[in-house]
């Protein structure tokens, strides 16, 4: 399998459909397919040869998408780059995946200054931006212009098809390597569990850096469906392209579904045309859940459960069992994924016990760039760990306890992050939470919680510890809580990022736990 295989198709079966649209930008898939030859002859010509590393560091575009298949028309592999890394772990994940070539937007190019002096393996800077050229870069547009379409390089199989870097929050980030047949292996599975056809519109609401929105990209083009893409995130102008563009499916994370839920604004907009939307990448707490299926009565939710290890699909939970028990699953292993809960001996344990999610397949990446050590104990016996700590009931439904370094142990108890988030978030005047681990003296670790209310809400901490009471076992009562009035820390993928509230009570200590 090779990733430009899923283009080709497009072209095969409907050249003269949109395949993309951003702002006023409506591009065929004809059109598409031959800005992307282009643009791989461009690379070719700048010296990039078979598995070479080319970079981009951008808000999402229609070009980010050109750029994402040009790399693969051209041999090479992407690195996506997070966005919302400092200039420091930028230049790390250049120098460490020795990319060549960094494509780079308006936005991030007032980053070089700064970036310049730290980078050391990247020969040519490419502006894909609508703004003045900076200087020391190379023009996109003209790049497509001034060179001819080249034949396909054809890569696949276990060709490297793309390093996408994992982490980073702690330590240093780890490259994945996924490999052509990882990505379409992937991709096979996304068009029938997301029902994607050529009428699809698929909307880039999500960070296009990232495994989330990445699972769908490639998915689409198979499908020979039309990628819509904003730059961002934002409640207002996700609203109005869902409307205008009669978008159906899209992928958000529960932190942007809660930005939408909370904004109040869903019924100013016509959402007939909007029938899929795929959560994942981080818990999505039941209350919030139930009150997007509330808000968006005629829209099926789905959840997708993976790690970009795996490229990333492992469990899928349709719209059909988002009710009774199930509700609270990630779902079940999708198509040639085998899934197994583990202890620690890598032996599986019983149906309702809890032990490690670990997965193996077809999606499973190649390994860590340069970490052998850490990509045999994660591969171990032949088997991804994910690092995910959950069970599985008798009919294959994965129920994800908990992040295994999210996990708080205190006295001795194992208490589970997610299920006491899940409490709180059923407090009405809870906005947003995190519940992390802290020093104690006397249990090791203690629960803490941090709250934002709702806009126009007052709660405190008593009354946060009050409300869990009823729900969950003394053990695991948060016994602190912040009220703060800004909002939780976020990834670049909309993730909350534990490790920044964490880092004030761990801050001079040797380990994070206690």
């Amino acid at each position: 399998m090779y990733v430009t295989q899923t283009l080709r198709r497009a072209v095969q079966t409907g050249g003269n459909r949109t395949a993309t649209i951003f702002g006023t930008r409506r591009r065929t898939w004809l059109e598409f397919q031959d800005r992307v030859a282009r643009l791989a002859g461009a690379l070719l010509d700048l010296g990039v040869q078979a598995e070479d590393r080319v970079a981009i560091l951008s808000l999402n575009s229609d070009r980010y998408l050109e750029y994402l298949y040009a790399a693969a028309w051209a041999g090479a592999a992407c690195n996506p780059v997070n966005i919302r890394l400092a200039p420091p772990e930028i230049a790390y994940t250049l120098d460490d995946s020795a990319s060549q070539i960094l494509f780079i937007d308006d936005t991030y190019a007032k980053l070089l200054p700064a970036l310049r002096p730290l980078m050391k393996t990247v020969r040519h800077v490419v502006f894909i931006g609508d703004g003045a050229l900076p200087e020391g870069c190379l023009d996109y547009e003209q790049l497509i212009v001034s060179h001819p379409p080249v034949a396909d390089a054809d890569a696949g199989g276990d060709a490297l098809a793309g390093l996408f870097y994992t982490g980073g929050t702690t330590g240093k980030s780890k490259g994945v390597m996924l490999t052509h047949d990882n990505v379409v292996f992937n991709a096979l599975n996304m068009v029938p569990v997301q029902d994607f056809n050529e009428h699809s519109v698929y909307l880039h609401a999500a960070p296009m850096f990232h495994l989330a929105d990445l699972a769908n990209t490639f998915a689409v083009t198979m499908a020979g469906a039309t990628h819509c893409v904003v730059p961002r995130f934002e409640v207002d102008p996700v609203l109005a392209i869902l409307q205008d563009e009669k978008v159906t499916h899209s992928i958000l994370v529960p932190t942007m579904i809660n930005m939408l839920l909370a904004s109040g604004k869903i019924p100013q907009y016509d959402l007939s045309n909007f029938r899929r939307l795929l959560y994942g990448a981080s818990p999505m707490p039941e209350a919030l859940l139930l009150e997007a299926m509330r808000q968006l009565p005629t829209v099926q939710l789905t959840q997708a459960y993976g790690q970009t290890e795996a490229a990333p699909l492992v469990t899928f939970l349709p719209f059909e069992h988002h009710k009774g028990a199930t509700l609270r699953s990630a779902g079940r292993a999708v198509y040639g994924v085998e899934v197994a809960i583990l202890d620690a001996e890598d032996h599986a344990v019983e149906s309702g016990t809890v032990g490690e999610i670990c997965a193996r397949g077809a999606n499973v990446m190649r390994g860590y760039w340069h970490l052998e050590e850490q990509t045999r104990n994660t591969l171990r016996n032949g088997w991804l760990h994910t690092g995910d700590v959950g069970y599985m009931d008798e009919q294959g439904f994965v129920f994800i306890v908990d992040r295994a370094k999210d996990m708080i142990i205190s006295g001795g108890e194992n208490i589970f992050s997610v299920e006491v988030e899940g409490a709180i978030y059923q407090h009405p005047a809870v906005q947003e939470c995190a519940v992390i681990g802290i020093p104690s003296d006397q249990w090791g670790e203690m629960v803490h919680a941090v709250v934002v209310p709702k806009a126009g809400a007052s709660v405190t901490g008593d009354e946060i510890i009050a409300h869990c009471r009823a729900l969950i076992a003394g053990y695991k009562l948060p016994r602190s809580v912040q009220i703060r009035s800004e909002p939780l820390p976020l990834s670049g993928a909309g993730k909350i990022l534990k490790t920044e509230l964490r880092n004030p009570f761990w801050e001079g200590r040797a380990r994070s736990v206690n």
